[in-house]
């Protein structure tokens, strides 16, 4: 049985208050990049930079973060952008829903091999699921839920929403 989350209004509300936090954090920052994991969390970044740039004049970069989610030891993890582009710079890494913890803490570990001025982590959806030492800086709502139950986020224009079945 699919249970509605979050409506479209309401991710709305939350993207929003993301990117003020963001904004906040790194309001003398020169600039930020906002690095959005491939698939929902590409998805979610832009639509935080989308408020940014209303709210900011600080450069604002999009980062594709790219690994295969179901095994990123081995597929390894590359970005869109090259490493020198990020070197002591403000990132914020980027998924839709934070689970396991696996794919944020791949993330984070290959950003972590450059310095920089600070790492945080935003994700819509945390589930509370972790076994791995990684939390959310910035989250949009979380869940309790059971490991048998699952998180649908879908990015749709003007219609975006969060299921859990």
């Amino acid at each position: 049985m699919e249970q509605l989350i979050l409506t479209h209004e309401q991710i709305q509300f939350k993207v929003r208050r993301i990117a003020y936090q963001i904004y906040e954090a790194n309001v003398n920052t020169e600039e930020i990049i906002i690095a959005g994991i491939e698939g929902g969390g590409i998805k979610f970044a832009k639509k935080i930079i989308s408020i940014l740039r209303k709210i900011t004049a600080t450069e604002i970069t999009l980062c594709k973060v790219i690994m295969d989610k179901n095994n990123p030891l081995k597929s390894g993890v590359s970005t869109s952008i090259p490493e020198e582009a990020y070197q002591n710079k403000s990132i914020v890494l980027v998924d839709d829903v934070l689970n396991s913890g696996t794919t944020l803490i791949y993330g984070v570990h290959h950003f972590l091999r450059t310095p920089l001025k600070q790492l945080k982590t935003a994700v819509l959806v945390n589930r509370n699921h972790k076994k791995y030492p990684v939390k959310a800086d910035y989250k949009g709502i979380s869940l309790s839920t059971s490991l048998q139950e699952h998180v649908n986020v879908f990015f749709e224009a003007k219609n975006d929403r969060v299921f859990l079945n």
